[in-house]
Formats: structure tokens, C-alpha cells, sequence
């Protein structure tokens, strides 16, 4: 199944909204490490429901934001939660942004970078359209060290590229980026039950939830174009 098809379906079932629910315990720490200017024109790459475009433009002095998804239920659903002029949604593909040349100071993602055909064509794309001196984060749960995330596959039609850390640095440096730094953000906020209550909602023991939210966490790394 395509993107557009998958997401176009959870659109439509509503669970847009669930994705800020589910992420916005660690996207909302790497948001606030954008260093952001007044006036900055910034991406959302993969907006899904749009919360983090919103957030962006509520909490610092960005002037445009856009928010870019491959599905176009997911990206009216989105402008339908706003009506701040400075935040637009687009439909667009990963692979062939639709931004010109240096045109964008900032570009963000959270948990869809993943879900691009050719991840190293998207960071040669962002790296296109990035004046120098911008940066691309790129926030992830689902990673090669995160042994806890490699079933998530099995629950989705769409292919996802697992990539380790070293892998992100790699391919970061490969289309032209400096990496300027990498780390995961523990999840501080989904609880986690005492011991005596696992079996739970799909883990067998304690140990393998906390390390799942408070160890690997969210994946973290910033490019910056030279």
C-alpha cells in the first residue's frame, strides 16, 4: 500500500489526532532545541495531523511554517485544526519537495522520515532546499537500537527504512550535511506501571518498558548545510 493510502485511511478514521498524543511527550523537547529566528520560513516534513507546524508558530517567532504530507486527507484534516494564516499544509512528495533552491531555514520531523521511498533522495532534497546554515531534525522511534520498535512493521503495509544510528550519520554526511549532534530523548511522561502489574498491554516485564520509553526514546539528529 501506498503513503498516500495508508495515511489517507487513518485520516479518515481520525487518528490524526492520535499522533500528537503519542509523540508530543518527546517532539515537544526536540522543538524547543530549533533555533529558530524571527521571521524563519521552517518545514514540517511528514506533519500528519499538523500539531508540530502549530506548535512551532505558538511558541517562537517563525514567520512561515509549512506542513508537507504525502497524504491529502491528512494534510486538510490538519488546516482544518488552524486558521493562523502563517501555517499552510501542502501535499507533497519526500522525494521532490516542492520549495526552491535555499528557500527554507529550518526543516523538522517527527516519526515519518521512515516512510520516504528513497530516504537518501529526501535528504538530498532537504539539502537542496536549506539556505546554508539551516537545519534538518530528524526525531525517530523507530531505529536499529530500538529492538523494542522492530515489530511495528509487521502492523503497517507501507515499507519503513530501519536505520541504525551510525546509518542516520552516515547518510546525513553523504548528502551534505554536517551532523551536529545526535542523541534520544527519553520519554519522562507515559507511565509505567509497578512490576506486579505486568503482564501489560503487550509487554511481558517492566524492564522492557522503561528501557522501550526511558532509554531509547526518541532518536534525535541534526543536520546542519554547511
Amino acid at each position: 500500500m501506498s503513503v498516500r493510502r495508508e495515511f489517507d485511511a487513518w485520516a479518515a478514521e481520525g487518528r490524526d489526532r492520535g499522533m500528537e498524543r503519542r509523540h508530543w511527550h518527546t517532539a515537544k523537547h526536540a522543538l524547543a532545541r530549533v533555533p529558530i529566528e524571527a521571521g524563519d520560513a521552517v518545514l514540517d516534513l511528514g506533519t500528519g495531523s499538523g500539531y508540530a507546524a502549530r506548535a512551532l508558530r505558538e511558541t517562537t517567532d517563525a514567520g512561515r511554517v509549512y506542513g508537507l504530507d504525502g497524504a491529502p486527507e491528512m494534510a486538510r484534516n490538519a488546516r482544518s485544526y488552524t486558521d493562523d494564516p502563517e501555517v499552510g499544509y501542502v501535499v507533497g512528495d519526500f522525494d521532490a519537495l516542492p520549495f526552491a533552491d535555499g528557500s527554507l531555514d529550518h526543516a523538522w520531523s517527527m516519526e515519518a522520515f521512515y516512510y520516504a521511498r528513497e530516504p537518501h533522495r529526501t535528504l538530498a532534497e532537504l539539502r537542496r532546499v536549506l539556505r546554508p546554515g539551516g537545519t534538518f531534525f530528524c526525531a525517530v522511534n523507530y531505529y536499529e537500537e530500538n529492538v523494542h520498535s522492530h515489530g511495528w512493521q509487521e502492523d503497517i503495509d507501507v515499507e519503513m527504512t530501519r536505520w541504525s544510528r551510525a546509518e542516520y550519520r552516515e547518510a546525513f554526511r553523504e548528502a551534505g550535511f554536517h551532523v551536529a549532534e545526535q542523541d534520544t530523548i527519553p520519554d519522562e511522561e507515559t507511565e509505567i506501571p509497578p512490576a506486579s502489574e505486568f503482564p501489560h498491554e503487550g509487554w511481558e516485564t517492566r524492564e522492557e518498558m522503561v528501557e522501550r520509553y526511558r532509554v531509547y526514546g526518541t532518536l534525535l539528529t541534526v543536520g546542519v548545510v554547511p
